[in-house]
């Protein structure tokens, strides 16, 4: 068999063929162009080398009844950082975020208290979380959830610009329980 041949099998193989095996070569071929083609696209194009983030903790979600009762639980902890209700309002994902929701990330322009940041903390995943303090050229963060943040952690608290990955731009909800789901199903097999 030549070399058009074994090309021409090997196309309908892959687009045509509706084996098991053919599915499996469909999926790793995605795989590969997602790794090393698209996801650098896009992190090149946002200036970030972590351009789409799952959220994968409950860290940043706020309770069902709204922003108002919201605030009334958590105010005492914001205002602390002089952060009050009607600047609260203003911020971007002023109303949270929820786990397995997709963030979109840009690069880093400017940093200002209210953003929610992306950054390296003690832990071996990134940390998502919104910055209440820019003190000396360091950020201060805490997650949304007064229930399980009532204070920053210990790796929130003098975040220097290096370990910021990128700045939150866009939730698209739900859509990261996709990849929760896909590297659960890996961390089994291995």
């Amino acid at each position: 068999m030549n070399m058009k041949e074994t090309l021409k099998k090997t196309w309908r193989f892959i687009w045509n063929d509706d084996s098991w095996a053919s599915w499996f070569v469909n999926i790793i071929i995605a795989f590969i162009l997602v790794k090393f083609l698209i996801y650098p696209g896009l992190g090149f194009m946002l200036g970030t080398t972590h351009p789409v983030v799952a959220v994968i903790s409950g860290s940043m979600e706020h309770e069902v009844q709204g922003f108002d009762y919201w605030w009334s639980l958590n105010k005492d902890i914001y205002l602390k950082f002089d952060i009050n209700k009607t600047s609260f309002s203003d911020y971007k994902f002023k109303t949270g975020f929820n786990k397995g929701d997709l963030m979109i990330l840009t690069r880093l322009k400017e940093i200002k208290k209210g953003d929610v940041i992306v950054f390296w903390g003690s832990v071996d995943e990134p940390i998502i979380h919104r910055v209440v303090k820019i003190e000396n050229g360091t950020y201060q963060t805490k997650g949304d959830n007064g229930i399980t943040n009532k204070f920053s952690r210990f790796d929130e608290m003098h975040i220097t610009p290096d370990k910021v990955i990128g700045k939150a731009a866009v939730r698209v909800p739900y859509l990261g329980w996709a990849k929760l789901a896909f590297v659960e199903l890996i961390n089994k097999i291995f």
